[in-house]
């Protein structure tokens, strides 16, 4: 019998889990989590009205209630918990799927600006993160700014144009919904430093701006066209043809006079945000230019945009964790083909998959034969990791460290009082908002 550890109960930590399952009929996993909830971004990521990118959850809960798969949440794992050292003790293999927790930054002057905040801060607030605050975010705000041109930076605008029609039928919370449902905001600003065609965001989630209720698409014509691909997309691959399509489909559209505009706008580069108030009140941009393949280059001419909310949405990064090595350079941890390596030499019994393992790229599908590339060397490596006579139960020694677990049953318990909460709104399943009530709602299953 392996006892393993998956540190991370997202994607990556599931079809972990589900791999070593899959392939070894004598390894038992636990699925360990800081947060007593499962599903990682799946919960806390995707946006509230992709029901079906969200749907996903069924997939993961299978892997979380196999007979070999404990699911262990509200144990968080470095410094503010079980020590890695400890953990390995516990476990004759770990295996890190702690994902991307960091925002990249833009290093511009006025980034720190009340008004000024991450998109992943802005998700996690709508998403019912328990570690989200309610930061006002579009309290008397009337114009927004999303810098970046990625899913995320597309997710965030449509959720500031949705109204709460539209977003009642949502598990968001309850206060988020009634926030969002009050704002102001009539523009929003979807600002990429390149053109259509070196845009990130998918053709889906594109189009999805364009289907919104009582919202005008508007791009400028000209500015695409700056774009060398514009004109003529054709030899570009698939999803940045089609995402020129879109654009051109919408290129120099009239305004109908709806309540919300969607600006989108090309090779625009943020230098500042500018304050009004003792808050952001404008973001200053450079036109940017292209300069060569994907390249682009400043142009010295300078444009800028009001604003009383801006979000960045320009990418995630990996953070250390106390008593694994990391790189900073690439905000992962170094490893060979999911061994972990700490000076160049594997350290025995402890792995990564996922996002720490290879970045923040790809989709959630990518996931899976990175975690099948991890669980191959980790069952390679098996022979010389079993103990003899095999290892005890982990769960005494974590609950004697000071942990307190939620098992599949608080989470189970989670769900029903997030049902309940929706009924007694009117609405389907409403998230619960905060540690607290979490922590109560798992304790009715632990009995």
């Amino acid at each position: 019998m392996l006892r393993v550890a998956v540190v991370g109960s997202g994607p990556s930590g599931c079809y972990t889990a589900q791999s070593l399952v899959q392939q070894d009929p004598g390894v038992c996993v636990d699925v360990l989590d800081r947060l007593p909830c499962p599903y990682g971004l799946v919960r806390y990521g995707v946006a509230p009205d992709h029901e079906k990118i969200k749907s996903l959850q069924g997939a993961l809960r299978t892997v979380l209630e196999h007979e070999r798969v404990r699911f262990l949440g509200g144990v968080p794992v470095g410094a503010q918990g079980v020590s890695c050292a400890g953990l390995r003790e516990l476990y004759d293999a770990v295996v890190y799927c702690v994902g991307a927790a960091a925002d990249r930054r833009l290093g511009i002057p006025g980034e720190d600006l009340p008004g000024s905040w991450s998109a992943t801060e802005f998700v996690s607030w709508y998403s019912a993160h328990p570690d989200a605050a309610d930061a006002g975010y579009v309290r008397d705000a009337r114009s927004a700014v999303v810098i970046g041109v990625g899913n995320v930076a597309v997710d965030v605008a449509r959720m500031l144009a949705r109204g709460r029609a539209e977003l009642t039928g949502t598990d968001m919370p309850q206060a988020a919904l009634t926030a969002l449902a009050a704002g102001r905001i009539a523009d929003i600003h979807l600002v990429g430093r390149r053109g259509p065609s070196g845009a990130r965001f998918t053709t889906k989630e594109l189009r999805e701006l364009g289907a919104l209720p009582d919202t005008d698409v508007l791009v400028d014509p000209a500015e695409a066209a700056l774009d060398p691909a514009y004109r003529d997309p054709a030899a570009l691959p698939g999803v940045r043809r089609r995402n020129v399509a879109v654009v051109r489909d919408w290129a120099g559209a009239p305004a109908s006079g709806a309540a919300r505009r969607i600006r989108l706008r090309f090779f625009l580069r943020p230098v500042e945000l500018l304050a009004r108030d003792g808050r952001v009140g404008a973001v200053r941009f450079e036109r940017t230019a292209p300069d060569g393949p994907g390249g682009i280059t400043g142009t010295g001419v300078f444009e800028e945009i009001e604003a009383q909310m801006v979000l960045r949405s320009v990418g995630y990064r990996g953070v250390p964790l106390e008593g694994l090595p990391f790189d900073a350079a690439t905000g992962t941890v170094p490893h060979r083909a999911g061994r972990v390596l700490r000076d160049g030499a594997v350290v025995p019994g402890v792995y990564v998959a996922g996002w720490i393992k290879r970045g923040p790229t790809g989709v959630i599908g990518t996931n899976r034969p990175c975690a099948k590339e991890t669980v191959a060397s980790l069952l390679a490596d098996a022979p010389a990791l079993a103990r003899a006579g095999g290892s005890p139960d982990p769960l005494p020694a974590l609950r004697a460290g000071g942990a307190e677990p939620v098992e599949w049953p608080g989470w189970r318990a989670i769900e029903r009082a997030e049902a309940a909460l929706g009924a007694s709104l009117g609405r389907k399943v409403v998230k619960l908002p905060d540690w607290a009530s979490l922590l109560e709602a798992a304790r009715t299953g632990s009995g």
